[in-house]
C-alpha cells in the first residue's frame, strides 16, 4: 500500500529554485553557444536562398467628369453614379477575378522568363533580350522548364529535358484545356530568330528586342504556368481608399520582379479605365446602333417615296400641281400634322418596347436612349440611365462577388426603378393617346378641306406628304446620331493617374533578414533553455545542500569536494588541500558530537550510504586518515562483506579479514593489517561469505568491537549501503555516530526519504549527512577549489586557485543565497 512518506518528494518540490535554475543554465553555456551558432547558420542560409521581395504602388483619383457637350438641350444623359459609389465599385472591380483575367491575358503573365541563379531560378521578365509570341490555340508545355541558349546573334538552341517521362502536359490558353502529348529523353534543336517553333508541345516565335545587345552564350528559361493560378496570385493586389481623400485610391503590389509590378499596376488601371469608359459610352453606343438600324430602313422608304413622286410628276405641270393658295397651305399643314403624329407614334412604340423589355428580360445594358424617340422626360431618361448602370455593374460583379445580400440589394433597387418606369410609361401613354386623338382630328379636318381639290392635286399632296415625312424623320435621326457621336467622342474616363507606378529604385520589402536573425537568436536560446528546464524538472538527484535540507531535517555535517588524485588516499597524498580541510572540518564536527554525548574513551563511527558508488569507502579512508594524522590510533573495519573494496587502496590483500575472525579461523591480531600511514590500521572484510547478515549478527562481532575499543582511539566501520541491505542497521548498536554519505549527481532524492523514515523510527541515531563529490562549477557554472565544509573558513591550501572576478561575484551571490 502507498504510505504518506511516498509523497514526501512531491511535497518538497512546492517551490522552484529560480536562482539555482539560473546558475544551472550557466553550466550549459556550451549548449547555448552551439545552438545559437546552428540557428544563425540556418537563418543565414535561409536569407541567402530567398528572393528579394519588392513593393510598388500607384495612386489614382476618381472624379465625376462632366461631358463638355452636355447642355440643357442635349437629350442624351449619362450617369455612372456618385463618386463614393464609383470608388467602392472600382475597388471591387480591381480585385475581381474577371478583371484580373483580362489584365493577365493582355500581359501574358502566365509565361515566365527565368534565369538560373546560385540558389533559385530568378524571374528576369523585362531584363531578357527577347520575348515570345504564342498562338493561344496551340499547346504549350505546361509547368516545365524550356531552356533557351543563344549560340549567335541570329540563332538559339532550344532544349527540354523530359528525363524518363514518356508523356507531358500541354496547355491551350484559348480554352485553358490541358492535354497529354508523347515525349522522350532530351529534346534539342537550333532555331533562328523569328523562326516559328512548331512542335507537339511548343508553338511560338522568339523575337529579339530592338534594344538587346550582347546576349550570345546567355542561357534563359521559359515556363508556361497555370492561367488561373497566375490570376489568383495577382488578386492579392492591395487596393484601399485614402482615409483623408475618399476619391483617391492607392494600389500596392508585392513581388520578386519590379518590372512586372510596375507594368501590372499601370495596365490594370488602363484596363479599368477602358472598361469604365466603355460603360460610360454604352448609352451612346446603344443609341447609335438603334439609329443605324433605323436609318437603313428609312433610306429604302425615302427612295421609294422619292421615286413615286418623280413618277407622278412626269409629264405634268409642277407649278399647276403645287399651285398656290389653299393647295400649298393644305400640303404644308398636313405635312406638319404627319410629323407630329409620327413623333407621337415613335414615342408610343418606344414605350411599348421599353415595357416589353422591362417585363421579359433582366439585362438592360442594351437599352437605346429615349431621345431616339423624341422622349425628353427627365424622370424616364434618368431612370433608364440608372437601370443601364446597375445592370452593367451587376454583370461585372457577378464574376468576383459571392455575396447574395449584395445581389439582392441590386435586385431590389433595380426592381424599384422598373416599377417607377412602368408607372411613367402608363401615365405618358395616356397623355400621348390624347395628343394622338387631337392630331388625328386635325388631320381629318385638313384632309376634308383637300377633298374638294382636283384629283391630281389631291394625289400630289398625298405623295408629297409621304415623301416629306420620310425625309424629315431621316433628317431627325441623322441629327440624333450626330449628337450621340459627339457625346461619345467627348466622353472621358472618371479615373485618372495621380501617381503612376514607376521603378525609381528601392522598394525592397523583404526578405526580412533581421527578423530571421532575431528569430534565430530567440530559438537558439529557447531550445537549449527548454532542454535544460526539462532536465531540471526530471532531475531526481541530489545536487546541492538545499536539496538535502528540503528533503530531511537530518543535519549536514560536511561537504566533500571532488578528489584530484587517482587513489582514494587523497588526504594522505595532499594533506594541505582544500579536500583535506573538508575532512578535518567533519572531524571537528564529530568531536563536538562526541563531546555533546559526553563520550569518553574509544569512539566508534559508522559510515554508510544509500547505494554503491556514493563514496562511502572514500570517506571512510580519508576520515580515518585525518584521525591518524592527528596521532590518534585509528582502525578501519571493512564490514561491507558483499562488495569489499577497502583493501586495494592500501595495497594489502583481502585473503583474510573480518569474515575469518567471525567464523573463528583467525585471531584479531592475525586479521589486523598495518598500512603505510602511521597510527592507521585496517581490517579488510576477507573472503565473501554466503551468509553476511548472519555473521554481522553474531556475538563474535560484538567481541571484536569491544577488543578494538581497548586498542584504538577511533574505530571506523565501513558498512554496506543502508538503502540496499539491512546489514548496516545491525551495526548501529555498536556506533556512537553515523555518517550517511550522499554524492552530488548520484544519490536520488527519494533515497533520503528512506533514511529519514528510518531515522524517525529510531533505527538510525546520531546520524549526520555528508555531501560528497561536490562541485560548485558543476551546478552553478564556476568553481574556486575543491570544497568547503562547516566549521572552517577559507585557508591557504595547496590546490586553491585564484578566483576570477566572475567567480568572486558568483561566490558572493551563492553565499548570500
Amino acid at each position: 500500500m502507498l504510505d504518506t512518506k511516498d509523497f514526501n518528494f512531491f511535497e518538497s518540490q512546492n517551490s522552484f529554485d529560480f536562482k539555482g535554475f539560473f546558475f544551472k543554465i550557466l553550466t550549459y553555456w556550451k549548449w547555448f553557444l552551439l545552438s545559437l551558432v546552428i540557428t544563425f547558420i540556418i537563418a543565414y542560409n535561409v536569407n541567402i536562398r530567398k528572393e528579394s521581395l519588392y513593393g510598388m504602388e500607384s495612386l489614382i483619383v476618381v472624379e465625376d467628369e462632366n461631358n463638355p457637350f452636355f447642355t440643357s438641350n442635349t437629350s442624351l444623359v449619362f450617369n455612372w453614379g456618385g463618386t463614393s459609389d464609383k470608388v467602392q465599385t472600382i475597388i471591387t472591380t480591381l480585385k475581381s477575378r474577371s478583371h484580373n483575367e483580362l489584365v493577365v491575358d493582355k500581359l501574358q503573365y502566365y509565361v515566365k522568363y527565368l534565369k538560373q541563379g546560385e540558389y533559385f531560378f530568378k524571374d528576369v521578365y523585362g531584363e531578357v533580350p527577347f520575348y515570345i509570341e504564342i498562338d493561344k490555340a496551340k499547346g504549350q508545355l505546361f509547368g516545365q522548364l524550356v531552356k533557351i541558349k543563344f549560340i549567335s546573334p541570329t540563332q538559339y538552341e532550344l532544349s527540354v529535358d523530359f528525363g524518363e517521362a514518356t508523356s507531358a502536359s500541354v496547355v491551350h490558353y484559348n480554352d485553358l484545356s490541358i492535354r497529354p502529348v508523347n515525349v522522350s529523353g532530351v529534346f534539342k534543336k537550333v532555331y533562328k530568330i523569328n523562326e516559328l517553333v512548331e512542335l507537339p508541345f511548343l508553338y511560338f516565335k522568339l523575337i529579339i528586342k530592338s534594344e538587346a545587345i550582347d546576349y550570345t552564350n546567355q542561357e534563359y528559361f521559359l515556363r508556361f504556368d497555370d492561367f488561373n493560378s497566375t490570376v489568383a496570385s495577382y488578386r492579392g493586389l492591395d487596393v484601399s481608399a485614402d482615409s483623408k481623400a475618399l476619391s483617391v485610391i492607392r494600389l500596392q503590389l508585392e513581388g520578386t520582379n519590379k518590372y512586372r509590378l510596375v507594368e501590372y499596376l499601370n495596365t490594370t488601371v488602363d484596363v479599368l479605365r477602358k472598361i469604365q469608359l466603355d460603360s460610360k459610352n454604352q448609352f451612346a453606343n446603344n443609341t447609335i446602333s438603334f439609329i443605324d438600324s433605323t436609318l437603313q430602313e428609312m433610306e429604302k422608304q425615302i427612295k421609294e417615296a422619292e421615286n413615286e413622286l418623280k413618277e407622278f410628276r412626269k409629264g405634268k405641270n409642277i407649278f399647276e400641281l403645287e399651285g398656290e393658295g389653299n393647295s400649298s397651305l393644305l400640303s404644308s399643314k398636313l405635312s406638319n400634322y404627319d410629323l407630329e403624329r409620327d413623333a407621337i407614334n415613335r414615342k408610343m412604340a418606344y414605350y411599348n418596347l421599353l415595357k416589353n423589355y422591362l417585363e421579359k428580360t433582366t439585362d438592360y445594358s442594351k437599352l437605346p436612349a429615349p431621345s431616339v424617340a423624341g422622349i425628353d422626360d427627365p424622370n424616364v431618361v434618368g431612370n433608364i440611365s440608372k437601370l443601364i448602370q446597375l445592370s452593367t455593374e451587376r454583370a461585372n460583379m457577378s464574376y468576383s462577388v459571392k455575396n447574395k445580400k449584395l445581389f439582392s440589394d441590386f435586385e431590389m433597387e433595380m426592381e424599384s426603378i422598373k416599377k417607377v418606369l412602368l408607372e411613367n410609361i402608363t401615365s405618358a401613354k395616356s397623355a400621348l393617346y390624347l395628343d394622338l386623338s387631337l392630331i388625328n382630328k386635325n388631320i381629318a379636318s385638313a384632309e376634308a378641306e383637300a377633298s374638294v381639290l382636283p384629283e391630281n392635286k389631291q394625289e400630289h399632296i398625298k405623295i408629297t406628304r409621304k415623301y416629306n415625312l420620310k425625309d424629315k424623320i431621316y433628317s431627325t435621326f441623322l441629327e440624333k446620331r450626330s449628337e450621340a457621336e459627339i457625346v461619345k467622342a467627348a466622353n472621358i474616363s472618371d479615373i485618372k493617374f495621380l501617381d503612376p507606378a514607376k521603378d525609381v529604385g528601392g522598394g525592397l520589402r523583404g526578405p526580412k533578414t533581421s527578423i530571421n536573425y532575431i528569430l534565430a537568436g530567440f530559438l537558439g536560446f529557447l531550445i537549449p533553455l527548454t532542454i535544460v528546464f526539462i532536465l531540471v524538472l526530471l532531475d531526481n538527484k541530489i545536487n546541492t545542500i538545499e536539496d538535502i535540507q528540503k528533503l530531511t531535517n537530518i543535519p549536514i555535517i560536511g561537504v566533500i569536494g571532488k578528489k584530484d588524485v587517482e587513489s582514494n588516499l587523497a588526504v594522505y597524498e595532499k594533506p594541505k588541500s582544500s579536500l583535506s580541510e573538508s575532512f578535518r572540518a567533519i572531524r571537528s564536527s564529530l568531536q563536538f558530537i562526541y563531546k555533546k554525548q559526553q563520550k569518553q574513551g574509544a569512539k566508534t563511527l559508522m559510515i554508510t550510504s544509500s547505494i554503491s558508488g556514493e563514496g562511502k569507502t572514500f570517506c571512510s579512508i580519508n576520515l580515518a586518515t585525518v584521525f591518524a594524522l592527528s596521532d590518534k590510533n585509528t582502525i578501519i573495519v571493512g564490514l561491507d562483506l558483499r562488495k569489499p573494496r577497502i583493501f586495494s587502496d592500501f595495497k594489502i590483500n583481502n585473503l583474510i579479514g573480518v569474515v575469518n575472525y567471525l567464523i573463528g579461523q583467525k585471531t584479531l591480531d592475525e586479521v589486523i593489517q598495518k598500512t603505510s600511514i602511521a597510527h592507521l590500521d585496517v581490517i579488510p572484510s576477507g573472503p565473501i561469505p554466503p551468509n553476511p547478515s548472519e555473521l554481522l549478527m553474531s556475538e563474535s562481532l560484538a567481541e571484536m568491537i569491544e577488543e578494538l575499543k581497548k586498542r584504538y582511539d577511533y574505530i571506523i566501520l565501513d558498512t554496506p549501503p543502508v538503502g540496499l541491505v539491512s546489514d548496516a542497521l545491525e551495526l548501529v548498536q555498536f556506533c556512537d555516530a553515523t555518517l550517511y554519505v550522499t554524492r552530488q549527481g548520484v544519490t536520488e532524492k527519494k533515497m533520503l526519504n528512506v533514511v529519514k523514515e528510518k531515522h524517525n523510527r529510531g533505527e538510525l541515531h546520531n546520524i549526520s549527512v555528508v555531501l560528497n563529490d561536490f562541485q560548485l562549477n558543476a551546478i552553478y557554472g564556476y568553481g574556486y577549489g575543491y570544497g568547503y565544509g562547516y566549521g572552517y573558513g577559507e585557508a591557504y591550501h595547496d590546490d586553491v586557485q585564484s578566483k576570477s572576478k566572475w567567480g568572486e561575484l558568483m561566490d558572493k551571490f551563492w553565499r548570500k543565497g
